[in-house]
């Protein structure tokens, strides 16, 4: 459904199969992981975990917090809004030029407050949320949008790591973005996923925002108590 320039320019928004690395020099990269991380709470990998995605699609409001502009909140609400219309009204639609969208200042924006909200430890360039404020937020997206505008823009290599798992044997390994590559994933995220949720149907769980394997579960449980026998 979401095609043309929005979906393939060349740059590959956080598409990236590039080698694993980490910001302590060229020795480093390639390296299979640089040590164990052990989850500081359920869903979590020790701070590591990468992008944070909208938990309940009913409140799309929620995605930049309080503090942040509002008003910014609000149109990039509204672009969802129009977005989710069109592909529900349209089924057949498609939308050829998404890219515009995803560069966006209110969308980057959004982005960036649901990153940084999120938290998480840094890629291979060792960037943080302290130092891109330090920096500068706005001339920090600002350079970002241009490079998803000239189609310069190139993710960097997944810094990996490995989370112990509750029974014994090979560990999982993780793989942690680059704050701004996070970013970029976000905001195309914040794009795409209102269109594809149109084509979704009510009783559709998997890879669903603000649904869970365990949701599934319960929904299951209450059909059979309440006579069905059969589910597919």
């Amino acid at each position: 459904r979401a095609q043309g320039d929005g979906c393939n320019t060349g740059s590959p928004v956080g598409g990236a199969h590039a080698p694993t690395g980490n910001s302590r020099g060229p020795a480093w990269a390639g390296r299979v992981a640089e040590r164990l991380v052990v989850p500081g709470k359920p869903r979590d990998a020790g701070g590591g975990k990468g992008l944070q995605f909208e938990r309940n699609a009913g409140k799309e409001a929620r995605i930049m917090e309080t503090g942040a502009s509002l008003a910014a909140a609000d149109t990039v609400r509204k672009l969802r809004t129009a977005l989710h219309a069109k592909a529900k009204r349209d089924p057949a639609f498609r939308f050829y030029t998404l890219s515009d969208k995803v560069w966006r200042q209110d969308v980057l924006e959004a982005a960036w407050q649901a990153v940084r909200r999120n938290g998480g430890a840094c890629g291979v360039d060792g960037e943080t949320v302290a130092d891109v404020e330090e920096l500068g937020v706005e001339r920090w997206l600002g350079e970002l949008a241009r490079e998803l505008r000239e189609d310069s823009y190139r993710p960097r290599a997944v810094r990996q790591v490995l989370i112990p798992k509750k029974q014994p044997g090979p560990c999982r390994p993780l793989g942690i973005p680059c704050l701004r590559d996070r970013v970029a994933q976000t905001a195309a995220m914040l794009v795409l996923s209102p269109i594809f949720e149109a084509d979704l149907q009510p009783e559709q769980y998997a890879y669903r925002a603000g649904r869970s394997a365990l949701d599934a579960v319960q929904r299951v449980h209450r059909l059979v108590n309440s006579g069905h026998r059969e589910i597919e």
